[in-house]
């Protein structure tokens, strides 16, 4: 039993600093200078303290027990490259100052591993959800009877073949999900082309339609949304809804509602957060590391066909596919030369 411990303490320990270092070279990669000013201590430099702050919410902590753990930690801070360990409070002044197009800009930066500037998508699913910034139980909820639970809403586009974020917006009231709508479409489309949109009957308009369509030059399936006194559907693209609705490629959107439920479960539901800036820092946080653990995910594939093929001999190629492609795209140097089965497939 001593001998298993150890081997998962080894594994999981090897996770985290996969973690670290790829992090920190995701920060690095960004515009972000080493330092806020020219005359701070140095002690820390802006790309430990964004990175030490990516690590809480992968390990869904908060400032003072992510400190401790770093004090235990002496081949993470070997990672991060420390010589001293920050106070909780740097880490939670260093949030409040940072601007949030800092997250824009590093949520980009997991795109390019995923995609080059020419790609197109073929699918993108778009749903919201919220999350909840409460910081009373439920027991004392019930006995004042009030539920005094708030959220922000959160809206994410999700390439429903590759499962990546593409794009978010948050609120912190209740909006219509149009409202999200239209902006997040524009926005990811100058990014990423997509050549169909996926929505639930919340978003059903013919302006929608009409805008995806004629404005985006891209498909829309949309549910046509029916009252129970009104059988009559009116708009054109609302009425093609109706009569040849295309189920098969429809189905793909539940896809972003998993995305949502992997968001919630593997970082957190809840906020820790009080103030509403520093509640959407929160949330792009969570949604960037959904990235680069989907990224990572495929690092642990790619290394076990890697493994798979060294026992079965050097005349058997592992498959080429979507990681392999992304591997490559984000670390030429660990895939050996030349194409593997011809050409990598890589479809989108």
């Amino acid at each position: 039993m001593c001998s298993t411990s150890k081997e998962t303490n080894k594994r999981s320990s090897g996770r985290l600093i996969s973690f670290i270092k790829h992090a920190l070279s995701l920060v690095q990669s960004t515009h972000l200078s080493l330092y806020s000013s020219k005359y701070s201590r140095r002690d820390y430099t802006q790309h430990q303290l964004l990175t030490i702050l990516l690590f809480k919410e992968y390990r869904k902590e908060d400032y003072r027990t992510v400190i401790w753990d770093l004090e235990e930690m002496d081949r993470i801070r070997e990672a991060l490259g420390l010589t001293t360990i920050p106070h909780f409070t740097t880490l939670q002044k260093f949030l409040a100052r940072i601007k949030s197009i800092h997250f824009d800009i590093l949520l980009k930066s997991t795109l390019k591993i995923f995609y080059s500037a020419d790609d197109t998508i073929l699918m993108t699913a778009i749903d919201s959800s919220g999350f909840t910034s409460g910081y009373c139980s439920h027991y004392y909820s019930e006995r004042i009877g009030k539920i005094r639970k708030h959220f922000l809403k959160t809206t994410i586009v999700v390439d429903t073949n590759q499962q990546v974020i593409t794009g978010f917006m948050i609120s912190k009231s209740r909006v219509h999900d149009s409202q999200h709508a239209f902006p997040l479409l524009k926005k990811c489309h100058k990014l990423h082309k997509s050549e169909c949109y996926l929505m639930d009957r919340g978003y059903d308009s013919e302006k929608m339609h009409r805008f995806i369509r004629e404005t985006l030059n891209a498909d829309s399936i949309i549910p046509a949304r029916r009252h129970n006194y009104s059988k009559n559907v009116w708009g054109k693209y609302r009425k093609e809804m109706t009569d040849n609705f295309d189920f098969v490629r429809y189905r793909k959107r539940f896809l972003v509602e998993t995305k949502f439920s992997i968001l919630k479960r593997r970082f957190g539901a809840d906020l820790k957060a009080r103030l509403y800036q520093m509640q959407r820092k929160e949330i792009s946080c969570k949604i960037i590391l959904a990235n680069l653990d989907r990224f990572i995910q495929f690092i642990l594939i790619e290394g076990f066909y890697r493994a798979k093929n060294c026992e079965q001999g050097p005349a058997k190629k592992f498959p080429a596919g979507v990681a392999q492609c992304i591997i490559a795209r984000a670390y030429p140097q660990t895939l050996p030369p030349g194409p593997v089965h011809g050409k990598p497939a890589c479809r989108r």
